[in-house]
């Protein structure tokens, strides 16, 4: 495997279970020569996946953040400045979750609003809070949408996840297209169902899953040097 030089830390989100995609982002991110600063709303998951890592002799820390507080994450980025510096190579915003809505009519308003607080606001406080760490470095982010979110998608039971991650997406390109001049690009992955642990619980093993490891190494791709010159995209992974 190739190893990318990363200059300053990578922040990655959502990396605290185990049989989770963040659980291999985080170690291929790791082999390829990031120190990863990890975090979870559990702190003891995040220090879990950091003890990991440094077992196998890389270098990761963890924090643990309720990301849709405001001030929350705002402490965050101010504790990862005093312990770690100014710059992040990049950020990896797994945190999310997914839940069935249902036909619109009959659907639970509280769904729809845990939907947009965890895929959406989370996205939109953690970008605020660290992208001066970011331009610092001028580093990357990648977003984590979804299939849902592609022309032409299937969203009639799902409209709720569909809209936050879509409107990830719009995050997305509004921050490519603001902080391209100060050295920062993004772009977001939407991928139909991973193999997680969950989605083989919920879903069974008869499904097409795209594979942890290739969510991965496209992740990997778009925080090196080699997509110095792609932002603003959204790649599909089926």
């Amino acid at each position: 495997m190739s190893r990318v030089e990363f200059r300053a830390p990578v922040l990655l989100t959502g990396a605290g279970r185990e049989g989770q995609v963040g659980e291999v982002v985080a170690r291929t991110l790791a082999e390829r020569g990031a120190t990863l600063l990890l975090v979870d709303r559990g702190a003891e998951q995040a220090r879990d996946r950091a003890a990991a890592l440094t077992k196998g002799g890389y270098r990761a820390f963890s924090f643990g953040c309720d990301l849709a507080d405001a001030t929350a994450v705002a402490d965050l980025a101010d504790r990862v400045r005093r312990e770690q510096g100014e710059g992040l190579s990049a950020l990896v915003h797994v945190a999310g979750g997914f839940a069935l809505s249902g036909p619109l009519a009959e659907s639970d308003v509280d769904t729809w609003h845990r939907m947009i607080t965890i895929n959406l606001t989370t996205a939109f406080l953690v970008t605020r809070a660290f992208l001066p760490h970011l331009r610092s470095a001028q580093g990357a982010i990648v977003y984590f949408a979804s299939e849902a979110a592609l022309p032409g998608a299937k969203v009639g039971n799902i409209a709720a996840y569909a809209a936050a991650k879509g409107g990830v997406v719009t995050l997305m390109h509004a921050v490519a297209q603001q902080e391209r001049s100060n050295g920062v690009r993004a772009n977001a992955l939407a991928p139909t169902s991973i193999r997680t642990a969950t989605n083989v619980q919920s879903m069974g093993e008869n499904v097409r899953y795209v594979e942890r490891e290739e969510v991965a190494a496209a992740v990997a791709y778009l925080c090196s040097n080699d997509a110095s010159a792609i932002t603003g995209q959204l790649i599909a992974l089926s």
